[in-house]
This record gives structure tokens, C-alpha cells and sequence, in this order.
């Protein structure tokens, strides 16, 4: 057997750079009874990164797996915070252990929206696949799917004292489920694009939408049978500011004749200063404030007035038109009518302020705190969270910046890495700053405004760092000040490529205006500093026909590859410029090249999305190999090795062997197109950049990669994909028009059944074994020793094969479980049903028996009722079950009765009243005690 070569496996070991990912909003959380306001969750790729804005650092990190998160929503008690992925998932983690304790699988695509119920017992999702999906947070499962939408849903809300949910999409519509019977029974059609948010204001007797123009539409909810109890409201209200009179406006006003529970009329617009669509609309807690933007940098703040304070501004409205009536009169001489004030929409929500941003707005969040206080938390879309602090009680506010987030990452895209060469080092640089990292602690050492980069280097010894710039510009910088030392006019192109000698004495850079320019590394004095400094001089020109993208020098300095914008790859003598070798092979041109440590092999990455080896020696190309789905940006020979890294907009890292030509792991991780890497000079390391504003670092491990084996595991991610993507499992007697079943098929419900049906055939099995034993103890007239038991119920601890289903069916997760009973074959289930039976009988997880019991008999009525053999089973079922239930009812009931009244006694020993509201009396306290100190005043 001939002599494998080992690969080693590169993992990945950290994600920064970026602040926060524009995918997901961005959410203020309390973290260990921390102070209000303080701490922010943002989505970072895949995971969630918790910022204390104060301090400007990173305090929590919550791990993700491997798409991209899509929204957050923190849970009403401050404890958790759901956060919704890319692929559909859900997951909820605790915010004081970082870790993940229930996940939700039920969307075809990335969620959208989140809420919680007042209560937080409740979480609706909606996604880009249309459906609105309620989950039990306590129970661990999917309550109901509901369908109705045909576009994005983009807000669903909880009405926190009625069983009712509203919804909104990009369909135009919003919509009004009853979450008794699960059905929409009111669609609202007064939008004439899409609606892109909407909030709940007023005790929720009053919905604001805003849609894709300036207007943010308000509209009355009544609700029906409080109407008839309270008799119809008596202020008359008007509509206000924007009132158009068109009929198509109006169709969602008028009240349907099937309404029974509440009727919703449109009772005015408020108008925006900006004129695009509404990109997040929001409010505080307890809905008094109203935050709004679009597209651009102003966040536009609205104040809700209470009922009380409406009141009061009516009545000087009402005293004002009173005067002005009274002097017409006195002018005129005649008797006028008494004047009526009409209750407007802008008498009850006022323009605030408004706050400019630094940068356009892409996610925006509000906390109301003590003393009138808002503080608002803004994610711009170049990478940064800005806070600003507010005053509402006065009537002028200004909104006062109290945290800007920038340290941790670019503004812009990082369009070239490099990495010191005592591996410790590593260099970012975009499009207006260059940051250079530890690489151990990923904390910024330095950051220097610079030009826009497109090719960086380390200059030999680590004290300098040079940057080719898009204006063609050669920027050299000095680490230890962090200062810019010279600027070079080097090119009148884009500076595509540098590369540094390999004797380390000069460097080279090739340009968009078609020339290859030798430059020496020389010491100036400095006559204002008094010292010398590093700078360039040019010495030598190569020009060329076509623009050139890319240089190298090969590692024995004797040749120097140049790859032009004709496709093909130039190598000429570095002593004498001369001619050598064209490789040409390439339909797009050659993005990056790069030439391995014994000088024997170039290899080229093209935008045709082909990575070709060549010799050196002759040009001959050795393997033309489909590296990429799309272009390939960047590529690297590992130090001292024939393994190269290749990266591609089609957001993959693959390696590669250059001698085998095989593809040996690729990097997944990236969420937007790479454009470029870097290998430690020990190879050990590897970062990389991406669109999604990222960058990564990998790490070697000592883990030994089997090819064969990498294929396989390929292969069955594949798999696994295309199951979690197929077709849902269709529900006997389940019609469209009706709430279905939330869960969805995946990978882990298919080997939940697999591993129940393996338990009923291991209970089968024993079954048989004991009715055989039986029969030979019978036939035999004496003992006959027992056959011994399956090794797996030995190792469960010797259970018997009933309670051995039992625990693997516990074992299923609760949000699986349905899902799982939906593949069950039917086969299986008249043996589970008399398994069921027994359990109820003796008692054993009674709940969790009669769920499945409950949903195997919905989904499989047809076939149970018709079935004779189970009729005896489903008698004893109807009758144990009913028993059983009741009997832990009272036991409940008896265990709340009893427990109420120790908090009876416990009162009324103490004088202590538990569970109550303390912020709540601390604030009536506070009232009375003022009311006391002004009555003294008065009096004295």
C-alpha cells in the first residue's frame, strides 16, 4: 500500500470586524439586572454580539451555526431573546447563560418578524415564505400556521387583552386573525403599496401603518361588544391632514357584514418629511412614542398624547375659538353659533424631533426610561451603532449622541488583508481607514484614515505598512505613531497589485495604466523631525499593452509573473525585463496569481471561475480545475507547500492540491462574496474578508482530513438540505383555507421517527421472546431459564421494552414531536395506541401521552375508526384517559388553592403583599407624597 499524504484540517476561531450585520434590527436588552439602556443585541453573520455602549465593548457573545440571522426580539421579562435565522429557524437563548435552550423549525425561508405576547408565553413568527406561524414558548411547540398573505410578512402583533393578532405584508394588506378559531377575519385594504410597519397605540384602540409613500396612516379599532356595553363613543373625530377622497383609500373603512368583534376606520394620515417607503417604524414599551425613517439618515420621532393631555389641549383650543367668536361677534353685531373644535389626528400624535445620523439608518430601537427620559439606538448601514439621548417632557427636545460604535470594524468593505511576518500582525484596509490587529486578542491596535486601498503589505521588520490606493497612490504609514509618512504619486491608474522583493530590499506595484514599476526602499532624513524615515524611489518601468491586475515575483526573485486585463499571464526576467513565457488558456481575465516556494508552479484564478496550474519551467498547464461558482478573487500557495487556498464571490474558501489537483475542504462561512485573504507566514493561519463587512479568522488544527470522507460528509449535507427542502408532510382532512400545523420536516424529525420505530420493533421483538417463553414453560411443565434481554435495555439500566418507547419518545424534542408522529408509518401505530393505554393506566407522563395520543387520532381517524381490532383499545383509552386527566386537574387545583392561601396567611402575618407590581406603588407612592408637600406649601 502506497503512502498517503495527510491534509489537516483548518477550522474556523473568530468572526470580527463587524459592529453589526444589516440583516437583523437591533435590540436593547437588560443583561443580569444591568442598568436600562446600557447594553444593545445586533446580529453579527451567524451570531449575536451584545455591546455595552457605554463602555464600547463587547460583553456577550450568543453562538450561531450556520446561516445568517434575520431578526431579534428580546422576551418581555428581559431573561431571553429570540433570534430568527436565514433558513427559517428560531432559536431562543438566555441572555444569562449565552446558551440556546428551545429552537423552532416551521419556515421555508428567513424570518422576517418576531413578537412576544405581554405575558411572553407566546412568540409569532412571519416569514418570506407568507405564513405566520404562533409558537407555545412554556410547552416547546407550534400552536398553529396561518396562511393568508401572498408576500413578505413585515409586522405581526399581539393584542395583549384580546385572543387577536394583526398582521402586515408586502401584499398591501394588513390582516386581523381570531387566535381561537385561527382564522383571518378581517383583511384591511386601504393601502395602495406595500406596508412596510405597523404599531399598536392608544390602550391598542388605534393602528399606525406606513407603507411605501409619505404617509403613515392611522386607523380607530373599536371593539364590537365593548360598543354595546358602553354605547357608541361620543367624540367625533375628523380626518385629518391627508384626506385625498379617493374611494380605493377608503375600501378598508367600510364595515363588513360578518364583522363581530371590532370594526377599524381610517381616521387620518400623518405626514412624513421624507418621501421614500417606511423602512422600520417602531415604538417604545408602552407606545408613547413613535419612531420613523426611510432610507436615509433622519430618524423622525413622534409623541403619543394621553387621553388626559388631549383633553386638556382641546379645551384651550375650544376657550381659544371661543374668543375669537366672541370678538367676530362684537364686531359684527350679530348673534354667531356656538363654536365646535373637531378632535384631529395631529392633536393627538406630535412631531417630537428629529435626529440626524451619521450615515444612512437601517435599524432603529427606543426604551423609554425614568424621568421622561428616551434613549434610542440606531444601526447605520456602514457598520455602526449610534445612541442618542432624549428629553420628552420638554417642548423643544434635542436629541444628545451618546455612543458611537466604530472601533471594532470598517465603514466600508476590506478590500486587502496582510499579516505581519512574526504571524502575531494582522492588516485591514477599506475604502477610508486601514486597522491593523492582534491577531490572538482581535482587538484593534491601530487605525489610520487612508485613501481608497486595493493592495496592502507589511515592509520587512513590521514597522511600516504601505497601501496601494484606487487613485494609483502609494500610501506608506508608520505603526508606532500611527502616522501617514509620505504619499507617492506612483501610478496614473488603479494600484491593482504590490508585491515585496524577495531579497526585501524594494517592492513592486502594477497599475490599470498599463505599466510595472520597480520601486527600492531607501532612508530620508526628515528635516522637520530631524531623523530618517522610510520612503520609495523608483528605478525601473516595464510597459505594458493592457491594464495589469495583478504582479508577483517568484521566490528565487529570478522571474516575475504579470497578469493583464487580455486574459493571458506574462512572465519576463527580473534582471533584465526580457520576455519569458505567456500562459494563456483563460476566457476572463486572470483576478490573482501566485507562485509556490520552490518556483515550479504558478497558478492563476480567473473570473471565468477556473483555477489552472502551470509549470514554470515551459508554461505548460497542468490542470484547468472548475474551482468556483463565480469569480475567483483571490489565491494563495501555503508556505512551503503545494496546497493553495482559493476565494470566491460565490462566498466560499476551498483548498486545493497543486500536485494531486484535488479539492481537498472548503470554508464555509462567509454569508456575501469573499474578496480576498491572507496566510499567516506559518501557514497556521488564514483571515479573510467579505461583503458582509466581516472578517474571519481560521485556524490549522491538528484534525487529519480523509478525502474520501470529506466527500461523504459532502454528500450527506447535500442530503439533509434537499430533505429539510422538500414537499411538507400533508395532513389527512387538512384543507388550505385552515390553520395547519407549524413544525416542518427536517433531518431531526426524520431520525426522531426512525428512532421510535426502532423502539416499537425492539418492544416487538421482546414481546415475542417473552410469549415464546411462556409457551415453552407451558409445554416443557417446568422452568425454563428466561431468554436473555437486548443488550440496549441493559444498557438503559435494565427498563422494561414498554418503558423504554416511553423515554425515547420523551426524548424527542417537544417542538419535534408532532412532526416526527406525522412520518410515523401507520403500521405503528396501533401497537403505540395500546402502549398508550397501559401508560395512562399507570400513570406515566399523562401529558405527554395524551398530546401524541390526541394527534395520532386526528391525523389517523380515518384509519382508527375503521379499524375493528382497535375499538377495545380505544374504549379503555376514552375511559383512562378521562380519569387520569381529571384526577391530575384536581390535584392542580388543589395544589393553587393551597398555595393562595399560605400567601393569604403569609399577608396578612407580615403585612407584605407578594407578586405585586413594586415600580407600579413606588410610583403611586412617590404621587402622594408630592400631593402631601404641595398641600403643606399651600397651607403655609
Amino acid at each position: 500500500m502506497g503512502l498517503t499524504k495527510q491534509y489537516l484540517r483548518y477550522a474556523t476561531s473568530a468572526v470580527f470586524g463587524v459592529i453589526g450585520s444589516q440583516k437583523a434590527n437591533i435590540a436593547y436588552v437588560t443583561l443580569r439586572g444591568g442598568e436600562k439602556g446600557r447594553y444593545v443585541a445586533v446580529a453579527a453573520c451567524e451570531h449575536i454580539f451584545i455591546w455595552d455602549v457605554r463602555k464600547g465593548e463587547k460583553v456577550l457573545i450568543l453562538q450561531g451555526k450556520k446561516y445568517e440571522v434575520s431578526f431579534l426580539c428580546p422576551s418581555p421579562d428581559g431573561v431571553h431573546i429570540a433570534v430568527g435565522y436565514e433558513d427559517g429557524a428560531v432559536r431562543i437563548f438566555s441572555l444569562l447563560s449565552g446558551e440556546s435552550s428551545v429552537s423552532f423549525n416551521g419556515h421555508k425561508s428567513a424570518v422576517s418578524v418576531m413578537n412576544y405576547d405581554a405575558l411572553g408565553a407566546r412568540l409569532v413568527t412571519g416569514s418570506k415564505d407568507t405564513d405566520v406561524i404562533v409558537w407555545d414558548i412554556i410547552n416547546e411547540c407550534g400552536l398553529y400556521r396561518l396562511r393568508g398573505h401572498k408576500d413578505v410578512i413585515t409586522q405581526a402583533l399581539f393584542l395583549k387583552d384580546k385572543n387577536l393578532l394583526v398582521t402586515s405584508s408586502k401584499d398591501t394588506f394588513v390582516k386581523w386573525w381570531d387566535l381561537d378559531t385561527q382564522h383571518c377575519f378581517k383583511t384591511m385594504v386601504g393601502h395602495r403599496s406595500e406596508v412596510w410597519g405597523a404599531v399598536l397605540l392608544n390602550q391598542e384602540k388605534r393602528l399606525l401603518t406606513g407603507s411605501a409613500d409619505s404617509e403613515l396612516r392611522a386607523w380607530d379599532i373599536s371593539y364590537l361588544e365593548e360598543e354595546k356595553a358602553q354605547g357608541e363613543p361620543s367624540v367625533k373625530r375628523g380626518k385629518t391632514l391627508l384626506d385625498d377622497g379617493d374611494d380605493d383609500d377608503d375600501e378598508g373603512e367600510e364595515e363588513s357584514l360578518e364583522e363581530r368583534i371590532l370594526s377599524c376606520k381610517k381616521s387620518g394620515s400623518i405626514l412624513r418629511e421624507a418621501r421614500d417607503r417606511v423602512v422600520s417604524l417602531t415604538t417604545d414599551a408602552r407606545a408613547r412614542v413613535v419612531t420613523c425613517h426611510g432610507n436615509d439618515s433622519v430618524l423622525e420621532v413622534f409623541t403619543v398624547l394621553s387621553e388626559e393631555e388631549v383633553q386638556r389641549k382641546m379645551a384651550k383650543k375650544l376657550k381659544k375659538a371661543k374668543k375669537k367668536a366672541a370678538k367676530a361677534q362684537e364686531d359684527a353685531g350679530e348673534q354667531t353659533s356656538e363654536p365646535v373644535v373637531e378632535r384631529m389626528l395631529k392633536d393627538e400624535i406630535i412631531r417630537l424631533t428629529n435626529i440626524k445620523a451619521s450615515a444612512k439608518i437601517r435599524w432603529v430601537d427606543c426604551l423609554s426610561c425614568a424621568g421622561g427620559e428616551l434613549k434610542v439606538a440606531l444601526l447605520l448601514q456602514n457598520n455602526t451603532v449610534e445612541t442618542y439621548s432624549l428629553r420628552t417632557s420638554e417642548k423643544t427636545p434635542t436629541a444628545n449622541k451618546t455612543a458611537r460604535l466604530t472601533l471594532g470594524g470598517h465603514r466600508t468593505d476590506v478590500r486587502t488583508l496582510a499579516f505581519s511576518s512574526d504571524n502575531l500582525a494582522v492588516l485591514s484596509a477599506s475604502g477610508d481607514t486601514v486597522k491593523v490587529w492582534n491577531r490572538s486578542t482581535l482587538q484593534v491596535i491601530r487605525t489610520m484614515a487612508c485613501d481608497y486601498a486595493l493592495s496592502s503589505l507589511f515592509v520587512p521588520g513590521d514597522r511600516q505598512i504601505i497601501l496601494g490606493t484606487k487613485s494609483g497612490k502609494l500610501q506608506i504609514f508608520e505603526l508606532a505613531s500611527g502616522s501617514l509618512l509620505e504619499t507617492v504619486d506612483a501610478h496614473d491608474g488603479a494600484l491593482w497589485s504590490l508585491c515585496v522583493a524577495p531579497d526585501q530590499r524594494g517592492i513592486v506595484t502594477g497599475s490599470a495604466d498599463k505599466t510595472v514599476k520597480f520601486w527600492e526602499f531607501e532612508l530620508k532624513k526628515d528635516l522637520e523631525a530631524g531623523q530618517k524615515r522610510l520612503t520609495v524611489k523608483h528605478t525601473r518601468t516595464l510597459q505594458l499593452e493592457e491594464d495589469v491586475l495583478c504582479v508577483k515575483f517568484s521566490p528565487d526573485h529570478r522571474l516575475l509573473a504579470v497578469s493583464l486585463l487580455d486574459c493571458t499571464v506574462k512572465i519576463f526576467y527580473t534582471d533584465t525585463l526580457k520576455f519569458f513565457l505567456s500562459l494563456y488558456g483563460h476566457k476572463l481575465p486572470v483576478l490573482c496569481l501566485d507562485i509556490s516556494h520552490d518556483n515550479t508552479l504558478i497558478a492563476t484564478g480567473s473570473a471565468d471561475r477556473n483555477v489552472k496550474i502551470w509549470g514554470l519551467d515551459f508554461g505548460d498547464c497542468h490542470r484547468s480545475l472548475f474551482a468556483h461558482d463565480d469569480s475567483v478573487m483571490f489565491l494563495q500557495f501555503v508556505p512551503k507547500t503545494h496546497l493553495f487556498f482559493t476565494a470566491g464571490k460565490d462566498k466560499k474558501i476551498k483548498q486545493w492540491d497543486a500536485d494531486k489537483f484535488e479539492h481537498i475542504q472548503t470554508l464555509e462561512g462567509h454569508h456575501r462574496e469573499v474578496w480576498c485573504l491572507a496566510i499567516s507566514p506559518s501557514g497556521d493561519h488564514l483571515v479573510s474578508s467579505s461583503h458582509d463587512k466581516s472578517l474571519r479568522l481560521w485556524e490549522r488544527t491538528r484534525e487529519p482530513i480523509i478525502l474520501e470522507e470529506e466527500r461523504e460528509m459532502e454528500r450527506e449535507a447535500e442530503f439533509e438540505e434537499s430533505l429539510g427542502k422538500g414537499d411538507a408532510p400533508v395532513v389527512p382532512g387538512e384543507t388550505e383555507t385552515e390553520a395547519v400545523p407549524a413544525g416542518k420536516k427536517t433531518v431531526e424529525t426524520v431520525k426522531a421517527a426512525e428512532r421510535i420505530m426502532e423502539a416499537l420493533e425492539l418492544y416487538k421483538e421482546e414481546v415475542r421472546k417473552m410469549e415464546e417463553h411462556k409457551y415453552m414453560c407451558e409445554r416443557a411443565g417446568n422452568e425454563v431459564p428466561p431468554p436473555k434481554p437486548n443488550p440496549i435495555l441493559m444498557a438503559f439500566g435494565n427498563v422494561s421494552p414498554s418503558r423504554y418507547v416511553l423515554d425515547v419518545i420523551k426524548k424527542v424534542r417537544s417542538s419535534e414531536l408532532e412532526v416526527s408522529l406525522l412520518v410515523l408509518p401507520f403500521p405503528y401505530v396501533p401497537e403505540l395506541l395500546k402502549l398508550f393505554s397501559s401508560y395512562i393506566q399507570q400513570g406515566l407522563e399523562v401529558e405527554l401521552v395524551c398530546r401524541c395520543l390526541f394527534f395520532l387520532l386526528k391525523i389517523h381517524f380515518g384509519q382508527i375508526t375503521s379499524n375493528q381490532m382497535l375499538l377495545s383499545v380505544m374504549d379503555e383509552l376514552r375511559t383512562s384517559t378521562l380519569s387520569k386527566v381529571s384526577e391530575i386537574r384536581d390535584l392542580m387545583g388543589f395544589n393553587s388553592a393551597a398555595l393562595q392561601f399560605l400567601q393569604r396567611e403569609i399577608e396578612s402575618k407580615e403585612d407584605v403583599t407578594f407578586f405585586a407590581d413594586a415600580t407600579g406603588r413606588l410610583e403611586e407612592k412617590k404621587k402622594k407624597r408630592r400631593k402631601r408637600e404641595r398641600a403643606v406649601l399651600t397651607i403655609a
